[in-house]
């Protein structure tokens, strides 16, 4: 390990003179922030919890400031009206995004919705999206599915609680997003809650959101991009290509089924495959896997994780757990299930 650190910090600091004769940043104003260090920038104020440490500094440099990560300049927003500015009244300004190294595989990004910048293909694309999966009537079209899955996940909780066996909620989430997707998607589950099956696909899963997530040095010193010391592009390209391999067997598998007349449920995958035989100009086969892994990606981990973290806070403070009960207890009645339309009607557990 102390030889790889060597080596690294050794061939950043080799690229010194090289980093010293690059154009000068532009003379455009930026806004206020830290002295960035030689080479490194400000990258050492970040420390093991950026996210405490960016909370600091901007007490200092006020809710808008600029940071120099290695060769990268940076402006972090961190107030509420400053992030309306950006994201809301001006976000066709800034709508457009840095593409982390590791998401350049496979051409990955350029038929993706989540990454492509502001074009005629994104507009396109996201219009198919929100058309046949985000707008109102799909959502509503879908509740007795989510129904389905959460009364099945209720169910393997009960089973664990009743033979006095630890549940990783964690697990059993993911496996119930999986399927909500899969359904949705492919008309199938690709996970059973009762078992280790499928196994493979969520450490896939998993596996793409930990390389991308992790902090590249490529990213903050693009001069390093083809050396790849941290291996962070090489993974992600071997997890990636797995999923895009099990997405191109459905959809063979789709299109062999049609030629042969077998009808098919109506699900996204059959709506998609229509969209490319009509217009493959507007949408081709690429365009489907890249929506497929943006949709994979988002949906289980975001919700996983935010389910895991309240689990967490609940569990280290009862009270919020009996405030909770008791409301559920009045408003729905003690054991029936909780439906999408109580959630309005219940402030505490809603907020």
């Amino acid at each position: 390990m102390d030889y790889y650190y060597t080596l690294v910090f050794g061939s950043i600091f080799s690229l010194f003179f090289l980093y010293t004769t690059l154009p000068k940043l532009s003379s455009k104003k930026l806004p206020p922030g830290p002295t960035p260090w030689p080479i490194t920038g400000n990258i050492h104020l970040l420390g093991a919890k950026p996210h405490v440490s960016l909370t600091n500094l901007a007490k200092i440099y006020g809710p808008i400031m600029s940071l120099k990560l290695g060769q990268i300049t940076t402006i972090v927003i961190s107030s509420s009206s400053m992030a309306k500015q950006v994201l809301k009244n001006q976000d066709q300004a800034f709508s457009s995004r840095f593409i982390p190294n590791a998401i350049q595989v496979h051409n990955y990004y350029k038929f993706s919705v989540a990454w492509l910048p502001i074009c005629p293909q994104w507009r396109t694309l996201r219009k198919i999206l929100n058309t046949n999966i985000l707008s109102p009537n799909n959502l509503d079209a879908n509740q007795h599915l989510r129904s389905q899955k959460v009364k099945e996940l209720i169910t393997c909780c009960e089973k664990c609680s009743q033979q006095g066996q630890p549940l990783d909620i964690g697990h059993v989430t993911f496996k119930t997003n999986l399927n909500l997707l899969s359904n949705t998607l492919f008309s199938k589950d690709l996970a059973n809650l009762f078992s280790d099956s499928k196994v493979e696909l969520k450490e896939v899963i998993w596996g793409i959101l930990t390389e991308v997530g992790k902090p590249n040095l490529v990213d903050f010193f693009p001069i390093l991009e083809k050396i790849d010391l941290q291996g962070i592009r090489r993974f992600t390209s071997v997890h990636i290509g797995k999923l895009f391999k099990f997405f191109d067997h459905l959809i063979h598998k789709r299109l062999e089924e049609k030629k042969r007349g077998l009808s098919e449920k109506s699900n996204i995958l059959e709506v998609f495959i229509n969209i490319t035989e009509k217009d493959p100009e507007e949408m081709n086969h690429n365009h489907i896997k890249s929506m497929f892994l943006d949709l994979f990606t988002a949906s289980t981990d975001t919700t996983t994780s935010t389910l895991v973290w309240k689990m967490t806070v609940i569990l280290k403070q009862p009270e919020i757990m009996e405030k909770t009960l008791d409301e559920l207890a009045d408003i729905v009645g003690t054991g029936k299930l909780i439906e999408e339309a109580d959630v309005s009607r219940l402030p505490y557990l809603h907020h």
